[in-house]
């Protein structure tokens, strides 16, 4: 009997035809009824749930050649106290039909859903984390900045409240030094009952509250931890004071570890503040008002106000307010808060310029392309939140011990209280009962890893060096062989004609005229090179009308009725007249183009593509790290090897075709090597992609970007020394929070059930655990990317180095 109706939408139908084979698989499966409509692009099902689930419905429809689109949400949550609350979340939210993934991050309390639209809404997220016993709202726009707003109004509240838990505490610190100093003279009973309750009851409610939701839940957190211990001490103390059978008191213990462990969740909440630092750095940059031209006239405006096609000005000293394109006037505009780049770049008309970049000089009137959302600084810290709430592989081990640990830790004190109850007594064994409950702490654990990724890809987004996520962050640390592409990225990407061999031509202008009209349809860089040197002639250029790329091999075009062939060996033979001059030239890596037409041999070019002045030091520190260097590319093997002496790469694989690069770079993952590649255009897409951690240069194509799990937003190969740097240093990082918060809990436990260590030292202990874990993790602002080498920056070059600059902002702000 079908139990069940869902809406799912279809993604890749063109055509009725299209619906009826969706349909046709879906109704294959046991107990599915199914109507896919073309139009809408959704599946109307009805099923039995205990016969198909919401997984093999999707599977149907793939295997029908289409696909199931996904969305995502972020929410802010709201309660959670120790990483077994987040991993309770996580649990709510991933037994909801139709939800993909669910990762909760316990330093910034917040999750990330990818879910199937249809299957699941976010109105059930929200009713999923209420059940569970915490809060949760959409994050969208600008309620990013109302979370900020109102977890800064929640820390004033506990600020106030661990002002009136200490003053309520300090009699009884003062009564435990009078103590140290020989003054026994202690409260009176009913006055420790006074001050404590309110403590107890009103400051420790938290406690409390949080422990009812995790139990009622079926699972145990922090909350439970501290509220039994203290309950213990506080109960024991009322009862011997009701019964007055003269025991000691314990309320000191009761207090002190409530105001201890606030002053400890306060410290944490402001480090974890800091944490994100980079983002909110990076946001404060952009102006809250611009300049907008009405009808000619200067108006200020909120920035909110301003709409694409807008007209605004920029006055020597101000921040860009939006993206947008330069119409009038010329300066140099600071870009490092998005590149990490400190020289300024000469920007003129027709040049980009991106929201939050500063005007050092000259005044701009600028046209607006990308407003709010959709400004390239927008994206980044889009980029950066996404990739500090996603996990690291490193952190698994971490979750499967906080799914126990409240469990295995009540029972440590059970026994510690039966063991001490059986030598010493009932005092002792509340004592130090007590001691095991307070001192362990789930939260070290779950804040060592996502505190030191915040840092970390906050300071790589600082420093030009976007990171897509906490998994590709931890696999950039492990690279052992690092693969380049040649053109573009371990060269300038800008070559030029530096020789001409005519063969059937009359001379080299003759040559050099017929390839350049064959490439006039060209983007390739060689053609690009090609088509310039004539234009610095002053060649004139035959009308083009055919165009066709031959991958791998070159070009055919049809110029004035003659078919053009421009191309390397592939495509163009060489007599052995010639072959000694055309080594010679591919000895000095010179890449060697041959054209013919109509067949017949008009000679040779050869071309050049300086190497970037900072290769030879890039791949000399990579090196250093231990990192072994490859290099891909189209050219021939002696242009290769020559490439290669000089910058002493590892190896090298030449004449590979645009394919080859994603199926040499598989090989090299199958011979057990950890593989990053290094690229910047549409033909190293899939090798990015194929690679275990893709780096594309930002100077590259949206594609290459696309597919890769690290994106340097400056054109500058040191880049790639610093991302692998950093890496390894938030790696390190996690590392040594993992061991701190495990070794805090071997040892305590084990000294509290022992008797070393009194119920306030414990509670003092447990506070500070997080604390530590949080501050390590905030040293991490200390790295440093390694200085580039500066070179000098014409004003006349401005145009090139603007355009190097767009191509990652184009990918970022779609």
């Amino acid at each position: 009997m079908s139990d069940k109706e869902l809406e799912l939408p279809i993604e890749g139908m063109t055509c009725s035809a299209c619906a009826l084979r969706v349909e046709r698989q879906l109704n294959k499966l046991p107990g599915v009824q199914a109507t896919v409509n073309a139009a809408t692009e959704r599946a109307s099902l009805r099923f039995d749930s205990a016969q198909v689930g919401l997984e093999a419905l999707v599977a149907a429809v793939e295997k029908a050649g289409y696909g199931v689109p996904s969305a995502s949400a972020q929410l802010a949550i709201g309660g959670m106290t120790c990483a077994t609350c987040a991993g309770r979340v996580e649990r709510a939210l991933r037994r909801l039909p139709g939800v993909q993934s669910a990762q909760v991050n316990l330093a910034t309390e917040q999750a990330f859903v990818t879910y199937v639209p249809g299957a699941v809404g976010v109105d059930d997220m929200l009713r999923a984390v209420t059940a569970a016993g915490y809060t949760a709202t959409v994050l969208e726009g600008d309620s990013q900045a109302q979370e900020e707003a109102r977890q800064a109004a929640a820390l004033r509240r506990e600020t106030w409240r661990l002002g009136i838990s200490a003053l309520l505490t300090l009699p009884f610190l003062l009564q435990m030094l009078g103590m140290l100093f020989g003054m026994h003279e202690l409260m009176p009973g009913w006055l420790q009952l006074a001050l404590a309750t309110p403590v107890q009851f009103w400051i420790g409610w938290r406690f409390y509250r949080g422990a009812y939701h995790a139990l009622r839940g079926g699972s145990a957190n922090m909350d439970v931890l501290v509220a039994l211990g203290t309950s213990m001490a506080y109960f024991y103390s009322l009862a011997v004071l009701l019964l007055g059978t003269g025991g000691h008191l314990y309320f000191e213990a009761s207090v002190a570890i409530i105001t201890l462990i606030l002053l400890g969740k306060i410290m944490e909440a402001r480090a974890k503040q800091q944490t994100s630092a980079a983002i909110r750095q990076l946001l404060a940059l952009q102006p809250s008002t611009a300049t907008r031209l009405e009808d000619g006239r200067e108006v200020t405006v909120p920035v909110a106000q301003l709409r694409e096609g807008d007209l605004f000005v920029v006055r020597p000293g101000e921040q860009v307010a939006v993206d947008g394109e330069i119409v009038e006037g010329r300066a140099r505009v600071d870009e490092s808060m998005l590149t990490g780049e400190s020289l300024p770049v000469a920007k003129a008309p027709g040049d980009k310029v991106y929201a939050a970049t500063g005007n050092q000089n000259g005044r701009l009137v600028v046209r607006a392309t990308g407003v709010g959302e959709h400004t390239a600084l927008a994206a980044i810290v889009r980029l950066v939140r996404a990739a500090q709430g996603s996990k690291a592989p490193v952190q698994r081990l971490a979750d499967r011990i906080s799914g126990i640990f409240v469990p295995v830790v009540v029972g440590v004190a059970l026994l510690t209280f039966a063991g001490w109850y059986a030598v010493a007594g009932l005092t002792p064994a509340l004592v130090n009962a007590v001691a095991v409950l307070v001192i362990a702490c789930p939260c070290a654990l779950g804040l060592a890893t996502p505190t030191a990724i915040m840092v970390g890809s906050g300071r790589g987004a600082q420093s030009g060096i976007l990171i897509k996520n906490a998994e590709a962050l931890e696999r950039a640390s492990q690279i052992q062989t690092l693969v380049f592409d040649k053109t573009g990225t371990l060269t300038e990407g800008r070559p030029a004609v530096v020789d001409l061999l005519p063969v059937q031509a009359a001379d080299e202008d003759e040559l050099l005229q017929w390839a350049a009209s064959a490439e006039q349809g060209s983007e390739h860089p060689l053609g690009r090179a090609i088509l310039e040197t004539a234009r610095a002639r002053g060649l004139g250029l035959q009308p083009l009308t055919h165009f066709e790329a031959l991958t791998g091999q070159g070009i055919e075009a049809e110029v004035m009725g003659r078919r053009v062939q421009v191309g390397s060996s592939r495509l163009v033979p060489v007599p052995e007249a010639q072959r000694a001059t055309l080594e010679q030239w591919e000895a000095r890596a010179r890449t060697v183009v041959g054209v013919l037409r109509d067949g017949v041999l008009l000679g040779f070019l050869a071309i050049a593509d300086p190497l970037r002045p900072s290769a030879a030091p890039t791949v000399a520190r990579l090196r250093e790290l231990g990192v072994r260097v490859l290099m891909f590319t189209g050219d021939n093997v002696r242009t290769a090897a020559a490439i290669a002496d000089e910058l002493q790469l590892d190896g090298y694989f030449a004449e590979m075709l645009p394919g080859d690069k994603s199926g040499r770079v598989s090989s090299l993952r199958a011979e057990g090597q950890v593989v990053g590649m290094v690229g910047d255009g549409i033909n190293d897409a899939p090798a990015l992609a194929a690679a275990d951690v893709g780096i594309a240069i930002g100077s590259g194509t949206d594609v290459a970007m696309a597919a890769a799990d690290v994106t340097l937003m400056r054109p500058e190969l040191s880049t790639v020394v610093d991302a692998i740097s950093l890496s390894r240093a938030t790696l390190a990082k996690i590392r040594q929070n993992l061991f701190f918060a495990f070794i805090y809990n071997v040892l305590g436990i084990p000294l509290a059930a022992l008797g070393y260590l009194s119920p306030i030292i414990a509670g003092a202990a447990m506070a500070m655990s997080s604390v530590s874990v949080v501050s390590n993790s905030l040293l991490l602002r200390r790295w440093r990317p390694a200085a580039a080498p500066v070179l000098p920056t014409p004003v006349e070059n401005h145009p090139t180095q603007a355009q190097e600059s767009d191509a990652w902002t184009k990918s970022l702000s779609r």
